[in-house]
Formats: structure tokens, sequence, C-alpha cells
């Protein structure tokens, strides 16, 4: 049986006998690996929150980049190979730049998930290479509205009003069905992405510890400061 397994793990383009292809949930574990990130769409527009670990007291913060912008009004949050999500964010800008030059207009976040969805399909197709080893939290503005997708390394996308990506992102994903509502304050927004994380982590998650983006129609996209954070942030009883 070990031996059955085996070989089919050595390919990309192999299904297993019952329907599993394994690179592509080997992918998925490497971003289960990867530190938490949730977004929540609130009342003026869309958030994104990424958990910073400090991996040792020598690194500077601010060189790990966990939050793109990839458009005025579009931002990328990530979760698994930082390495694998800065080739896709290239990607994005690349295809962000030439629809505008061909269409003159903005891409539509849609689209740009569904394009972007698609190299990671078409990198489970082909012998030679493996999948994309990072899930994407993809939260923009449009002339549609407030969007937030959620992508993983198959290449499937799902649209959210709450979501959650990376180490322990079910346990997120339960607090937020529980707690979330439509229309929230920015305060309320960030408190409960807080508690999440926290109870998601099992550890203090404060201020300090998380990224944070905001995208919304006046502001469009705007990093949210560690003092801005202080004072946003609210402490209700969210339930458990």
């Amino acid at each position: 049986m070990n031996e059955d397994r085996e070989s089919y793990d050595q390919s990309i383009t192999i299904f297993s006998p019952d329907g599993r292809m394994y690179q592509v949930e080997y992918a998925r574990e490497a971003v289960k690996k990867g530190s938490i990130s949730v977004g929540m769409i609130f009342k003026d527009g869309v958030m994104l929150m990424v958990e910073k670990r400090q991996i040792s007291p020598l690194l500077i913060p601010e060189s790990v980049e966990k939050i793109f912008q990839v458009g005025d009004n579009i931002g990328f949050s990530t979760s698994g190979l930082i390495a694998d999500a800065r080739t896709l964010v290239d990607y994005a800008r690349e295809e962000i730049s030439s629809y505008k030059i061909r269409y003159n207009e903005d891409i539509q976040v849609d689209e740009l998930v569904k394009r972007v969805s698609n190299i990671k399909r078409i990198y489970t197709q082909y012998g030679g290479i493996r999948p994309f080893g990072v899930s994407f939290l993809i939260g923009g503005i449009d002339d549609n509205g407030v969007h937030l997708y959620e992508t993983d390394p198959s290449g499937a996308f799902k649209k959210y009003h709450a979501g959650a990506i990376g180490e322990n992102n079910l346990e997120a994903a339960a607090i937020f069905e529980d707690n979330y509502k439509e229309n929230m304050k920015l305060a309320d927004a960030i408190s409960l992405a807080l508690y999440a994380i926290t109870k998601a982590l099992e550890k203090k998650i404060d201020e300090i510890n998380v990224e944070i983006v905001t995208i919304t129609k006046k502001d469009k996209f705007t990093h949210i400061d560690e003092n801005q954070i202080k004072n946003l942030k609210k402490k209700p009883k969210w339930k458990k």
C-alpha cells in the first residue's frame, strides 16, 4: 500500500485510485503550516490581517512581507511559501497593468482572482512542475462592490464575508461563523479578528503581533499602524 502511494506521489499528473492528487494535498499542508491570515468585509471596505511570527530576536520584522498591494484597490494576504506568493503577486501586478493598457479601465476583482487561480490550476496539470504552496485571501473594491476571495493551491477559489487561511484556520473560521455580522465597524472587525486569531493559536495576539491592511473607496490600500490598532480595537464579549 505504501509503495502504491509513493508511486502516485511522484507525479502531479496522476490521480490515485480514490481520486486524489497527493502533490496538491501536500501543497495544502504547506499552507496549513504557514502564519494564519484572516480577512473580513466591514462597513466601509475589506480588512486583511496576518500574524507576524517573530522567529528570531535578530529578525527585522519589516523585512517579512505577508500582505501585498497589487493594485490601488486590491490586496493579497498570504499563507504558505512566501517565495511562491511573490511569483504570483508579480504575475497579478502584470495582469492589472496589461488589462489597463488593453481596455483603458481597471480590472474587476473577480477577473483577477480567476486569472491567478488559473495559473495555480495549470501548475497541477503538467509533469516537471509542482503546485504553488500558497493560499491567498484577496480583498478588493471595484464597481461591483467589496470583495473577499480565498484561493488554494488547486486553483479553486471561493468568495467570503469573512475567512481564514493558514495555521488553525478552521478554529478562526468557526469564531467568525458565530460572531460575524454584516456592516460591522472597523473597530469591531479588528477586535473580532484579533479574538479569532488568539483563540485559534491559543496565545496572546495584539497590535504588536499582527499586520493589518484596510481597503476602502476613500483611502484605498492603507496600512494600519500599531497605535491605530490599539486605539481602534475594542473588547466586546464575543461568542467562544
